[in-house]
């Protein structure tokens, strides 16, 4: 198990998609950098984007922090890890552009260890990527999830459609009873094929995130948008705060182990509206959201 090598590949990670990122921002704005330290044990680099001409708010977080304890968060289902010592590491990032024809996109992918005298430690991998569109082209999906297919292919072809089931799952409403978006990959607990090949499945996904979601904003960038549209784009947002505040894992972690807040919640965009009892016009292009991208879906037609 070489935990250093996690940590180079994972900083390498966030400087290779913040020049990515940056390379489609036309105003020439560049991320800001924030480094951090945590007093229970370890610290981060949070690199943050706001109010530029293509991302509105774009963050790009690496930290590794460690502690004597593990969370609830973290030991809910697995309680003999209780008590453990333990060293979480990962990068998180969450981009909101400006242009409603260009989606949310969010990817993580993260690496823990637990550990206690005199037994053999405890580490798994996790993470993925998944896409929030507000008016989506259909051939934008097909990319993002050819994209998530190609990073699992070499792992067996088994491997998309399980954890493209899991993002579908992981990322979903209950109290919506609707999907944050049109989904992609979710992992967790990596570890049944030894550390080599489960760390180069992470290094997969990570890399594979900026080949989906680059060329989409390449693309939509441009593209004419209305206010009306900007304005259901704001509303939609509002989804994705009530998701991360709800039910995401890796927000709860963050708080619960005393992290920096302004890290955590940098997934957050900047501006968001909720309107009460909100329905699509029938017909509309909003309409189709919801009938058509705000359900699993199989984009590939290779599902059994």
């Amino acid at each position: 198990m070489n935990i250093e090598a996690v940590k180079d590949y994972l900083l390498e990670l966030q400087e290779s998609i913040c020049k990515a990122l940056e390379a489609e921002e036309e105003s020439g704005q560049r991320f800001a950098e924030d480094n951090w330290t945590r007093e229970a044990g370890g610290g981060g680099r949070t690199r943050v984007m706001e109010n530029a001409e293509t991302f509105e708010k774009a963050g790009v977080n690496f930290s590794h922090v460690f502690g004597d304890g593990l969370p609830p968060s973290a030991t809910a289902a697995r309680p003999e890890l209780a008590g453990r010592s333990f060293q979480a590491m990962g990068v998180s990032l969450v981009i909101h552009p400006r242009n409603p024809m260009v989606p949310t996109s969010h990817a993580n992918v993260r690496f823990f260890v637990a550990e206690k005298p005199s037994e053999e430690p405890v580490w798994w991998f996790g993470g993925g990527f998944d896409l929030t569109p507000y008016y989506p082209y259909e051939e934008d999906v097909v990319h993002w999830h050819e994209t998530a297919r190609a990073a699992c292919n070499l792992f067996g072809e088994e491997v998309y459609p399980r954890y493209k089931k899991w993002c579908d799952e992981y990322f979903y409403l209950k109290h919506r009873q609707e999907t944050r978006g049109v989904g992609g990959l979710f992992f967790d607990d990596l570890n049944e094929k030894g550390f080599d090949e489960s760390f180069a499945f992470m290094k997969s996904v990570g890399d594979h995130y900026i080949k989906a979601y680059q060329p989409i904003v390449a693309k939509r960038k441009q593209e004419s948008f209305s206010e009306e549209q900007r304005e259901f784009q704001l509303y939609r947002r509002g989804r994705y705060v009530e998701f991360n505040l709800v039910f995401d894992r890796g927000t709860l972690f963050g708080l619960q182990t005393g992290g920096r807040t302004e890290s955590i919640l940098m997934s957050l965009p900047s501006l968001v509206s909720w309107k009460y009892a909100w329905e699509p016009k029938p017909g509309s292009d909003e309409e189709k959201l919801y009938q058509r991208y705000l359900k699993p879906q199989d984009w590939l037609g290779i599902e059994k």
